[in-house]
C-alpha cells in the first residue's frame, strides 16, 4: 500500500516537472526565485520544487494605440491616434521581462512626450499633410531607449487626426466656398466662350448672307440685262419700256404672293399701277448715277 502511495507521489512530481511552451513564446524559468534560463517552444523539463516557470513572454508583434490630445500652432485642439507596433528582441528577453515593469505604460509615455513636442510646432493643415513626419519621429525616438529595454519598434503610424467638431465644420465650409468659387469661374468662362462663339457664328452668317444676297442681285441684274437685250432685239422696243413691263410683272407677282397668305402683315401704301413709270425712272437714274461715279473714280485713279 505504501509503495503505491510513493509511486503515485513520484509520478505526480515527474509530471509536474514537465511543461509545454507554445510556438512564438518563451518561458522564464527561475530557480529559488533567481533567473535560471529560458524555455523555448516544445516539451521542457524543470527540477521539481526547486525550479519554477515564472511567466510566458510572447515573441509576436504587438500593436499599441495611443490617443494623444494636444494643441496645434494655430491653437486648435486635436486628438491624434498613434499606433505603435513592437515586439520582444530574441536576444534581450531577460531585459524585456525584468527591466520594465509595464512596457505598455513606458511606450505610451514616450509617445505622449514626442507627439506633444511635434504637433504644437505645426499648423492644423500641416498636421494632416505631415503626419508621416510625426510617425517617423515617434519611431526614431522610441527605437533607442526601447532597444535598451529589450523591445524593437517595428513601425509607428498616425492612424487618425480628429479636430474639434466645430473646427471640422468650419474647414468643410471653407472647402465648399473655394469649390463654389472655382465652379463659378469655370461657369463664367464657359458662358463667355459660348457668347463669343455665338457672336462669331452670327458674324460669319451675316457675311455669308450678304455674299448670297449680293450674288443673288448680281444674277438678277445679269438675267435682266440678257432678257432686255433679247426682248429689244426681237420687238424693236426701247429698254425703258421693257423695264417698265418687268417692274409691272414683279408688282403683280408681289400682290399675288401677299394674297396667298391669310396671315400676312405686310402693309402697302395705296397707289395705282401707273406709278410704276416713276419708279422705273428713279431706278434708271440711280443706275446711271452709279455708272457715272464709277467712271469718274477710274479717271482719278488713272491720273494719280
Amino acid at each position: 500500500m505504501i509503495s503505491y502511495i510513493v509511486l503515485t507521489i513520484a509520478l505526480l512530481i515527474i509530471l509536474s516537472s514537465l511543461f509545454i511552451v507554445e510556438q512564438q513564446t518563451v518561458a522564464i524559468i527561475e530557480r529559488l526565485g533567481k533567473f535560471q534560463r529560458l524555455a523555448f517552444p516544445g516539451l521542457n523539463f524543470k527540477i521539481p520544487l526547486i525550479e519554477n516557470k515564472r511567466a510566458n513572454l510572447s515573441m509576436r508583434i504587438h500593436q499599441l494605440e495611443v490617443v494623444v490630445e494636444t494643441k496645434t500652432k494655430d491653437n486648435v485642439f486635436i486628438k491624434a491616434v498613434i499606433a505603435v507596433q513592437y515586439r520582444v528582441l530574441a536576444s534581450k528577453v531577460y531585459e524585456a521581462f525584468y527591466m520594465l515593469h509595464d512596457p505598455v505604460e513606458q511606450i505610451t509615455s514616450f509617445v505622449f512626450d514626442l507627439v506633444r513636442a511635434q504637433v504644437p510646432a505645426m499648423d492644423l493643415d500641416d498636421v494632416f499633410s505631415r503626419k508621416d513626419d510625426i510617425a517617423d519621429a515617434v519611431k526614431t525616438e522610441l527605437q533607442k531607449p526601447m532597444a535598451d529595454f529589450g523591445y524593437e519598434i517595428i513601425k509607428a503610424l498616425v492612424t487618425d487626426i480628429d479636430p474639434d467638431p466645430n473646427v471640422k465644420a468650419a474647414m468643410n465650409e471653407i472647402n465648399t466656398a473655394q469649390r463654389l468659387k472655382v465652379a463659378a469661374i469655370e461657369k463664367g468662362e464657359a458662358e463667355k466662350i459660348l457668347k463669343v462663339k455665338k457672336a462669331e457664328a452670327e458674324a460669319e452668317s451675316c457675311i455669308l448672307h450678304g455674299k448670297g444676297v449680293a450674288g443673288q442681285r448680281q444674277a438678277i441684274i445679269e438675267g435682266l440685262c440678257q432678257s432686255v437685250d433679247e426682248f429689244v432685239k426681237q420687238t424693236g422696243t426701247t429698254p425703258s419700256n421693257v423695264m417698265d413691263m418687268v417692274l409691272m410683272i414683279q408688282y403683280i407677282d408681289t400682290l399675288k404672293d401677299i394674297g396667298a397668305h391669310s396671315k400676312s402683315n405686310v402693309v402697302f401704301v395705296p397707289h395705282s399701277p401707273g406709278s410704276m413709270n416713276s419708279i422705273g425712272e428713279q431706278l434708271r437714274e440711280t443706275i446711271f448715277s452709279s455708272e457715272l461715279l464709277k467712271k469718274e473714280d477710274s479717271k482719278k485713279k488713272a491720273k494719280d
